[in-house]
């Protein structure tokens, strides 16, 4: 996959959306994958805090270094994320949206994933894009679309400080532990 804005839109990524007018949007209740792009590619300004709401107390500040450390100049996908439908089929992307913005707008929500973002400065120009999975487990497409970064860039987007959650159980690239 090309993963620049013209390359996801040619592999069915819809919506490009800026943080700020996420709430606005008319996001699909279906299960899928999003990303989280730069709109350009300046370099970044890291915040000495997380504007982030805390989760269960832990707090979403992490070091300059750690983010300098995890930033890479050649990519434009900060992170990749899913959204599953939930054990009452009741969740879905726009759910799962609405709690990665509202964590980043300093509520206590469980979006503890794709924190770095918010400690970006101008994080609510950032660009949400998404893809509707249909019968594919979005874990799975998640995975995959780690995976494919990994290889692309050698390693994980910015905000993905983990593997996929089916990559956690199986290892990288689909391998069984």
């Amino acid at each position: 996959m090309d993963w620049t804005r013209l390359g996801l839109e040619n592999a069915g990524f819809t919506g490009f959306v800026r943080f700020a007018d996420l709430a606005a949007a008319t996001l699909p209740a279906a299960p899928g994958v999003y990303l989280v792009l730069r709109a350009d590619d300046r370099s970044p300004y890291f915040l000495e805090t997380s504007p982030a709401g805390r989760f269960k107390e832990r707090n979403p500040t992490v070091s300059n270094a750690l983010l300098a450390e995890a930033w890479l100049d050649a990519a434009s996908v900060l992170y990749i994320g899913k959204a599953g439908a939930g054990a009452k089929g009741k969740r879905g992307l726009r759910k799962r949206l609405t709690e990665y913005r509202r964590h980043g707008a300093g509520e206590k929500v469980g979006h503890w994933g794709g924190r770095y973002v918010w400690q970006l400065a101008g994080s609510a120009e950032l660009l949400v894009a998404w893809l509707e999975t249909g019968v594919e487990d979005p874990e799975e497409v998640e995975a995959a679309l780690i995976d494919h970064f990994v290889l692309t860039f050698g390693a994980r987007p910015f905000a993905n400080r983990k593997l996929g959650a089916a990559r956690r159980k199986t290892g990288p690239m689909g391998r069984h532990r």
